[in-house]
């Protein structure tokens, strides 16, 4: 088991059962398989439909498909919502950590500077230092 988790992970762990189904589904929605399995769905539903020798179950307006396609809709939408705003909330902590990251490493870069600074300065006093002694 990995210990130092990166705040993905943590953020995922955080995640209860309903958000990572609303996640799980606003990928496979906004996917390319998604979108050529329901028109491959559509052609056979209609081809059926418009060559069917027995029963149309379906007939040509097409009434049940396009209430299918309401109810996936009606579902569809606030499930993607969901997931965008946990996306939203996940680039809000990102950018936090970033800001984090970044100041940590100026202090750092701020400190090393001074340490140089300080080195060329000892370094400087003794040339300085030697120059006066070679006189």
């Amino acid at each position: 088991m990995k210990i130092n988790k990166n705040w993905h992970e943590k953020h995922y762990d955080s995640l209860e059962l309903g958000s990572r189904i609303a996640d799980s589904v606003a990928k496979g929605m906004g996917s390319w398989r998604f979108i050529i399995l329901q028109t491959v769905f559509v052609v056979v539903w209609m081809g059926l439909n418009l060559v069917a020798f027995f029963k149309h179950w379906d007939a040509y307006p097409f009434i049940l498909l396009n209430l299918l396609f309401s109810t996936q809709a009606a579902y569809a939408a606030p499930i993607i919502m969901m997931a965008q705003n946990r996306q939203n909330e996940r680039d809000r902590v990102q950018a936090q950590e970033d800001y984090i990251t970044n100041k940590e490493a100026k202090l750092e870069i701020e400190a090393l500077a001074t340490k140089l600074n300080s080195i060329d300065v000892e370094k400087l006093d003794k040339i300085i230092e030697m120059l006066e002694n070679m006189k």
